[in-house]
C-alpha cells in the first residue's frame, strides 16, 4: 500500500486547510485510515481516524469540533478538513493505514510522506 499526502501549507490562525491522502496498491485490505501529526521535538500524536467501510470517524480531543475526517471510497482518498486552525496545530501531518483505528502510531503499518502545516498567529 502506498499513501500520498498533500494539501499542507501556511495559513493564519483561524483559517482552514484540507489535507488529502490518496491510497494505491493493495488497498482492498485496508481497514482504516488515520491522520497523525508531529511537531518539532514532540512525539507523533493521533489526530483522527476513519473506517473505510462505514465512514465512522474518531478524533483526538484537541481537534474535536474543528477537524473533520472523511473518505471517498471511489477515489481511495481520505480528507482532513481543518477549520479554526491554531498555532499549536503547526506540525507535519501524516496519513497512515492498517492500524486498527489505534491512537498509537506504532500500530500503523503503512505511512505517507507527510505534509507541513504551519499556522501563524
Amino acid at each position: 500500500v502506498q499513501l500520498q499526502a498533500s494539501g499542507g501549507g501556511l495559513v493564519q490562525a483561524g483559517g482552514s486547510l484540507r489535507l488529502s491522502c490518496v491510497a494505491s496498491g493493495r488497498t482492498y485490505s485496508s481497514y482504516d485510515m488515520g491522520w497523525f501529526r508531529q511537531a518539532p521535538g514532540k512525539e507523533r500524536e493521533f489526530v483522527a481516524a476513519i473506517l473505510w467501510s462505514t465512514g465512522i470517524p474518531y478524533y483526538a480531543d484537541s481537534v474535536k469540533g474543528r477537524f473533520t475526517i472523511s473518505r471517498d471510497n471511489a477515489k481511495n482518498t481520505v480528507y482532513l478538513q481543518m477549520n479554526s486552525l491554531k498555532p499549536e496545530d503547526t506540525a507535519v501531518y501524516y496519513c497512515a493505514t492498517e492500524g486498527r483505528l489505534s491512537q498509537q502510531h506504532q500500530m500503523y503499518k503503512y505511512w505517507g510522506q507527510g505534509t507541513q502545516v504551519t499556522v501563524s498567529s
